[in-house]
């Protein structure tokens, strides 16, 4: 459980302010939100399987203590990701208008693209080097698909997005503490 709880958190944190959440609210201000979610929890489960299955792999073959600092300087380096900011790329934007035949099939495909090498597929991997592939694979895909879903609701309730400012700072510094958690515990 502690692995479910520990990715789903990390991830979920990971998420706001990511472009998937613009891409989320991009998509759901066109087409209903449940084909949206639907496609975003396909894709999210697909490429973090890859994740957890790379994680588990490299947490077998690696030293623990080396894991633990690198995965520590890892979260540092999501920390100072996440102050840098993400925004949809223009081709990202106009690719998620123009979906129209089949929304679940678009949006899956979108997410998929889009996750490939993002902070969430990084930070998912790396918390499989730590912890079973099973727990960390559900509670990632749930805390992305929980981040998602939120901006959605938020975006159709509110019409605006939460205040980027206070997003990034509280994800960076979440990240940051992960980080020198993960090294403190690897040194001491």
């Amino acid at each position: 459980m502690e692995a479910f709880w520990i990715s789903l958190i990390v991830i979920f944190v990971a998420e706001l302010g990511d472009k998937s959440q613009l891409m989320a609210l991009t998509f759901a201000s066109r087409f209903r939100p449940l084909p949206v979610l639907a496609g975003i929890t396909l894709a999210t489960a697909i490429v973090h399987l890859l994740s957890v299955a790379l994680g588990g792999f490299l947490g077998d073959t690696l030293p623990t203590t080396a894991i633990s600092i690198a995965a520590g300087i890892a979260f540092l380096g999501f920390a100072l990701w996440t102050l840098r900011g993400d925004e949809l790329t223009a081709d990202e934007a106009r690719k998620a208008q123009q979906a129209t035949k089949s929304v679940l099939i678009a949006v899956t495909v979108a997410f998929f693209l889009s996750e490939l090498g993002d902070k969430t597929m990084l930070a998912t991997i790396t918390l499989a080097t730590q912890h079973g592939w099973l727990a960390t694979w559900i509670g990632s895909t749930v805390g992305m698909v929980a981040a998602d879903a939120l901006a959605i609701v938020v975006g159709r309730l509110l019409g605006t997005h939460l205040p980027e400012k206070f997003i990034k700072y509280g994800a960076s510094a979440a990240f940051a503490a992960f980080g020198v958690i993960l090294i403190a515990e690897a040194i001491l």
